[in-house]
């Protein structure tokens, strides 16, 4: 088998940056704490001054679907995935204050959209921003980002994803079913949920 192959997937969906300090930290919405964990690390660090956490309740269930990891220490009846990421925050000593919280999103792309319309709302423009999401959702991320802030510029932050006790990463990813599940879930994703985006590129709406 080429190798090539797996490489060019590889660098196209793990996406890696150095990161530069930034006008605002973003998390898309999710169910696990390790996003808004390395969130605060990063804000405590000083790499940006506010964190907007992003996230409603899911569109399959009507509800939020409950915490995936350490719930021993985040137990709380959480109604949205923004009231979790929030709980999460300033447990990690971010000043509540410093949070602008987005909660009627159902997925990715509203994620990033909501997002740019509570920033709006708060007269907030980032040059600058950084991203904090798990590792092979990080493409697609920046994906919809990037298109709801065609102005700023990026700087992903991604997070180790473990399932069945197991990571999926960079290095391992097809060599599991449960990894090749989520990269290739993820390339099927991209090639489908970006016609309307690409479209408004095309005609020079964006």
């Amino acid at each position: 088998m080429n190798i090539r192959i797996i490489e060019d997937i590889t660098n196209f969906i793990f996406v890696e940056d150095i990161l530069e300090k930034s006008d605002v930290i973003m998390i898309p919405g999710g169910s696990y704490p390790e996003l808004p964990e390395q969130a605060a690390r990063l804000w405590e660090n000083g790499y940006a001054p506010i964190i907007v956490p992003s996230g409603g309740v899911s569109v399959k269930t009507g509800k939020f679907n409950g915490v995936k990891s350490k719930c021993e220490i985040y137990h709380k009846d959480y109604l949205t995935e923004c009231d979790f990421y929030t709980d999460v925050l300033t447990i990690n000593n971010v000043a509540k204050e410093k949070i602008i919280g987005e909660n009627r999103s159902g997925s990715t792309a509203e994620n990033a959209r909501y997002t740019r319309q509570v920033l709006d709302d708060k007269g907030i423009s980032p040059k600058t921003a950084i991203i904090c999401c798990k590792n092979f959702h990080a493409r697609r991320c920046l994906m919809f980002y990037q298109f709801a802030f065609p102005n700023t510029k990026f700087y992903i932050s991604s997070v180790p994803y473990y399932e069945k006790g197991h990571d999926i990463n960079r290095d391992n990813w097809y060599k599991t079913d449960s990894g090749l599940n989520r990269v290739l879930g993820e390339l099927a994703r991209l090639g489908s949920q970006f016609n309307l985006e690409f479209l408004s590129l095309k005609d020079g709406l964006l």
